[in-house]
């Protein structure tokens, strides 16, 4: 008996031992023959079934959550964590390495990543470690600990945009206001209809499901578990996956927000499912307008026999039509070996436009942390309210054409130049219109602003709150996106015209229009 399972048979009751040694019995009848566990620290051979060692450590987290968590177990089982170990990997051809890091501590080189290397990583760092039958584990497994192995991807992570979501949401009083305007509770009083703030637990399930909660431990909790009464921390916006969620060691993000946990399989990364997530509309309506792209069509027909698996990845080989990750994160070569893209955790360096989210499109911006921006009317904006950019903020022409350059050759990858080139010089003139019918939108409601038919924020208002502000609204966040989208992607048919595009988009423009003839003051 280890020491970790003889320091728990000496607090447990008798019933409770009882039973575990009955089911203990069982087990051993009905399971193959295995090794015993290493000490703590040391690897250990597996059963043929797991073909890399394992560490004493984790075959103890092993010995109680294959009973326990056998959802968890098994998962991890089929990864590639379980079927292979670090220092093999960092052996492996330039192109094919998917281990980036050059100084992985010798202890973890030799065994499998497991539980402890994951759980029991760092464990200072960490402000929810706690004692767990006397080893010290953390439940939140940050970038961080995934930099261990994965230096480069969480080097590049930490310069997206995704990994500062956030900050960039909560920081930005600007978009607080458009959060509580959708959020917030509608209340009716004597007064009339208000609006009272939502709980920080609704906002969690709303906007920072994706963009990330901020967690923090509140104290300890005595649970009462099938190995009997034990304590485990209580944190404060878990559980989460959000691409920005601050985590309890500091750093930012989450890995499983596209590698869920606990294969973390690179297939489902390259998956476009896995970005629908978040990425399904109508504010970020990329994944849906894909799918009913031609690129999504062969994927739909087609995908089943691609391979999601192989590093590099090699297209018109591996597969024929591109996903999200194809465009924008994977490691692509042709069919001669050549590199076409570098895998990039960055995400941004191959893209010179930001086409949702706010009400024009613009530039990217120069740094990942863009709740410092301010627009000439000191509003946390990227443009100002007439279109124009707040430029120092924003990445110039130079840096676009570089990041469109990248981006370029993975299209060249199937697509001859005319097409190519055709497509963008359709794409950026999409991005002027959908700017020109944005600024009519916005002249009409500064319009009733003025005429104090709506309270704006210059009056001290939510600028997002109120009917003709939502008529607004719908324009550049719903509309001007879908009519974007389907233009980025060459393709998404119908959502760029009916299907919440031009002509909703006109329409809105037009009911807005009418709403401000109908309520104007007389001689305005």
């Amino acid at each position: 008996m280890d020491r970790n399972c003889k320091r728990m048979h000496e607090t447990m009751p008798t019933t409770t031992l009882r039973t575990l040694t009955l089911l203990g019995l069982l087990l051993t009848l009905l399971a193959p023959a295995a090794g015993a566990a290493a000490p703590a620290g040391q690897a250990q051979a597996q059963p043929a079934s797991q073909p890399a060692p394992i560490s004493g450590d984790s075959q103890a987290c092993l010995d109680c959550h294959t009973t326990i968590h056998p959802g968890i177990v098994e998962d991890w089982k089929k990864s590639r964590h379980a079927r292979g170990v670090p220092g093999k990997a960092m052996t492996a051809p330039e192109l094919e390495r998917r281990v980036s890091s050059t100084n992985i501590p010798d202890a973890l080189k030799k065994t499998a990543v497991g539980c402890a290397e994951c759980h029991m990583l760092r464990p200072k760092a960490h402000a929810d470690t706690f004692d767990h039958n006397g080893y010290q584990l953390h439940v939140v497994v940050s970038p961080d600990d995934c930099a261990t192995c994965h230096a480069t991807e969480r080097e590049q992570y930490d310069k997206n945009i995704m990994a500062h979501a956030y900050g960039n949401l909560a920081d930005n009083p600007t978009y607080g206001q458009l959060v509580a305007a959708i959020n917030d509770i509608p209340t009716v009083t004597s007064a009339g209809l208000t609006q009272a703030p939502a709980s920080a637990t609704d906002a969690a399930t709303s906007c920072y499901y994706c963009h990330g909660t901020k967690l923090a431990v509140s104290g300890t909790e005595t649970r009462d578990t099938a190995l009997g009464e034990m304590d485990f921390p209580v944190i404060t916006g878990w559980p989460n996956n959000g691409v920005g969620r601050v985590n309890l060691d500091g750093s930012l993000g989450s890995c499983a927000a596209c590698h869920p946990r606990h294969q973390f399989a690179i297939e489902v990364a390259r998956s476009a499912q896995t970005c629908e997530e978040c990425h399904n509309g109508p504010d970020v309506p990329a994944y849906k307008v894909w799918a009913a792209s031609k690129h999504g069509n062969i994927e739909a027909a087609l995908g089943h026999g691609w391979n999601f698996t192989a590093v590099p990845w090699t297209m018109g080989k591996d597969f024929t039509a591109p996903t999200c990750a194809a465009c924008h994160v994977s490691l692509v070569i042709n069919t001669e070996g050549e590199v076409v893209a570098q895998r990039s955790h960055q995400v941004t360096d191959r893209l010179p436009w930001r086409i949702f989210g706010l009400p024009y499109a613009h530039s990217q911006p120069k740094s990942p942390v863009t709740s410092p921006i301010v627009n000439a009317d000191g509003q946390h904006l990227p443009t100002n309210l007439d279109g124009s950019p707040a430029a120092d903020f924003l990445i110039d022409a130079a840096e676009r054409d570089a990041r469109r350059t990248k981006l370029t050759a993975v299209c060249l990858g199937c697509h001859d130049r005319s097409w190519v080139d055709g497509h963008w010089n359709r794409f950026e003139a999409n991005l002027k219109d959908t700017n020109a019918a944005t600024l009519a939108a916005t002249k009409l409601i500064q319009q009733a602003w003025s005429q104090g038919l709506a309270k704006g924020a210059a009056a001290g208002g939510n600028p997002y709150d109120e009917f003709p502000e939502r008529l607004w609204a719908d324009v550049w966040l719903f509309h001007a996106n879908h009519i974007r989208f389907t233009s980025a992607m060459a393709g998404g048919g119908d959502y760029g015209v009916f299907a919440d595009g031009r002509y909703v988009l006109t329409r809105s423009v037009r009911e807005l229009d009418d709403w401000l003839a109908r309520h104007a003051k007389p001689g305005k």
